[in-house]
């Protein structure tokens, strides 16, 4: 058997530096020069033959076999409690149905195409319905007992355009939200459409879509560990930098966190090619963004992941995390090819490392597997699927002493870590109605728009229905006022309530009025300074009314805020953030309130 490489980085820390080998130089006008190594080498495959699965290192007492085989490009997996196995297969543009009826450990006969879809990508089984999605479009279809599937509904129809990384992958979280991991388009850039390199939120049948967390490149696999219900994502790095950067990201993802991508990697690393957008420094955005908790071997490229709660491993298993690592393509020698045990100590990841590797042969040159998809099945088997050779293996305990199953059926994920973060603003007064918006003078203010009158309708074209625009708003100024704020607001939502659509602050106090169209970049260079924060949207900037259909007429309050200073608060801040600084400064106050309904419904 072939020697693997030894994991490149299983540190916390990786240094910003990058050594020159046979350097490409990447430079931009500030002054950056940096050296790397840009390397394409992509291992050719090989057949998997008994032999060679034989030499596969795995833990003592597991062991490999081939659960099906011919299936050409099997991608995602997803499990149903009565035992159907759903492969995904992108380019075939299908699912297909397996089962293990016998326990032989190999899927009974063929598999079966249960839907066909251009793009089939991500699959989640939740209750009795199958949700497949493909680049733009999210469906479910209706589980019926044999496992395979009813007439498929389409519940959305315009997720954002693929680019690089048009393999979305989903999952339900302990909550009963639907978690979409949406990639970026590219390598390293800033992103037009606020929804690319996020994972996103939303209701089982596709409504209430709001951004759960951004700056993550392609976020494949994630899940929730077991024991304390916090949400974990592995994310691919950027490419095209070196053999050895950047590392692949462990993260705990929350909502309304940022984590660094595309200026700021790892646990601080700043790339170098990259310039933020707005004239904010690569310092404030670290600043911004949230570290890794852990990295991996560079380029090693992981994919689906899977929180092990099964009783067939041994007890030391349970609550740790498996990632399949398909491999690079942008390093040398080649690196991932493997699935990886990410080990948690009471909810803690404690470490990575291999847990079945060897798929790299012949020094390095070939592979036997690419791997993507894993599953565990209701034996506590954990399944892996290759687009490479067409295989699904199933990986077994076979040795010594077993987890003990303490019940019937898995104990659920906790749940209140994911409620806990969505009721994180909701509930609360409008921000005029709080208390760190009290003015310490009486001083008068006034605010108006000239797109619509106080208390009458917005026009279409500022709402998200429409051109998703900015009105444009004026105001009487406030002697003495060094800036001021904008907080707007939408009482009559459901969750949260009330609704963030715009957070701006640091308005220079010179000026006294905003023009349409205001960009959406966390700071802006005209008017210059000023900043913008998260909506409840979950993006920056404005966001415009976007009443559900059958909730009749929103009131959306602009709320503004003259005050005797500027505001030492990092963009992309979130509305309390801002009101908490902005307490014992408010000189002035106005408002003016605009209305919409959903067409059709005014």
């Amino acid at each position: 058997m072939t020697a693997r490489p030894a994991p490149r980085l299983l540190s916390l820390a990786v240094s910003a530096l990058l050594v020159a080998a046979g350097p490409v130089l990447a430079q931009q006008g500030d002054g950056t020069d940096t050296a790397s190594r840009n390397t394409v080498f992509k291992p050719a495959p090989a057949e998997p033959t008994p032999e060679r699965l034989a030499e596969l290192t795995m833990p003592d007492g597991f062991e490999i076999g081939v659960f099906a085989s011919g299936l050409q490009n099997p991608r995602i997996l997803a499990m149903h409690p009565d035992g159907h196995v759903y492969v995904s297969r992108r380019e075939q543009g299908d699912v297909l149905l397996l089962h293990d009826t016998d326990g032989d450990g190999r899927a009974d006969g063929a598999p079966v195409p249960v839907l066909h879809r251009p793009a089939a990508h991500g699959l989640a089984v939740h209750g009795d319905h199958l949700y497949v999605v493909t680049v733009k479009e999210l469906l479910r279809a209706p589980i019926q007992a044999d496992g395979r599937l009813g007439e498929p509904e389409l519940l959305v129809d315009d997720l954002p355009d693929g680019g690089q990384h048009p393999n979305r992958t989903m999952a339900f979280g302990p909550d009963g939200k639907l978690y979409l991991s949406i990639g970026s388009t590219c390598n390293a850039c800033n992103e037009t459409n606020p929804e690319h390199a996020t994972l996103l939120r939303m209701e089982p049948d596709g409504s209430s879509r709001t951004i759960f967390a951004s700056g993550l490149r392609n976020t494949v696999g994630f899940g929730w560990q077991p024991t304390t219900g916090e949400l974990w994502g592995m994310d691919h790095n950027i490419d095209s930098l070196g053999d050895d950067q950047h590392p692949e990201e462990l993260n705990r993802i929350e909502l309304g966190k940022q984590y660094g991508w595309p200026h700021v990697f790892a646990d601080g690393g700043l790339h170098p090619q990259t310039t933020p957008p707005g004239g904010i420094s690569k310092a404030q955005w670290r600043e911004m963004s949230e570290p890794m908790v852990m990295g991996y071997t560079a380029h090693a490229a992981p994919m689906q992941m899977a929180f092990y709660q099964g009783a067939s491993f041994p007890a030391e298993y349970r609550g740790d995390a498996f990632v399949a690592m398909r491999g690079s393509w942008n390093a040398k020698p080649a690196v991932g090819y493997e699935i990886v045990r990410v080990r948690f100590d009471r909810g803690r990841p404690t470490g990575i490392e291999p847990f079945v590797s060897g798929f790299l042969v012949d020094d390095g040159t070939a592979h036997l597997a690419r791997p993507v998809g894993l599953a565990v099945l209701p034996d506590g088997a954990l399944l892996l699927s290759d687009d490479g050779n067409g295989v699904i293996y199933r990986i077994a305990y076979s040795g010594g002493s077993r987890s003990p199953r303490a019940a019937s059926r898995t104990p659920a994920v906790p749940a209140g870590p994911m409620e806990q973060q969505a009721l994180k603003g909701h509930g609360v007064p409008l921000a005029l109605d709080r208390r760190e918006t009290r003015a310490r003078s009486s001083t008068p203010g006034s605010l108006q728009s000239a797109a619509f009158a106080d208390g009458q309708p917005i026009p279409e074209r500022y709402s998200d229905y429409g051109e998703g625009v900015s009105p444009p708003l004026s105001w009487q100024a406030v002697e003495g006022a060094r800036s001021y704020a904008l907080i707007m607001e939408d009482p009559d939502a459901d969750q949260p309530k009330p609704f963030v659509h715009w957070v701006a602050w640091n308005i220079p106090g010179t000026i006294t009025s905003l023009p349409e169209a205001m960009h959406t970049h966390p700071r802006l260079t005209e008017p210059d300074g000023l900043r913008q924060g998260r909506n409840s949207r979950g993006s920056t900037g404005y966001f415009g009314p976007k009443p559900p259909p059958g909730t009749g007429v929103h009131h959306y309050h602009f709320q503004l805020f003259a005050l005797d200073t500027t505001l030492d608060v990092l963009p992309g801040a979130d509305r309390d953030s801002v009101l908490k600084a902005m307490q014992g400064h408010v000189i002035g106050r106005a408002r003016v309130v605009g209305t919409f309904a959903a067409p059709g419904e005014d």
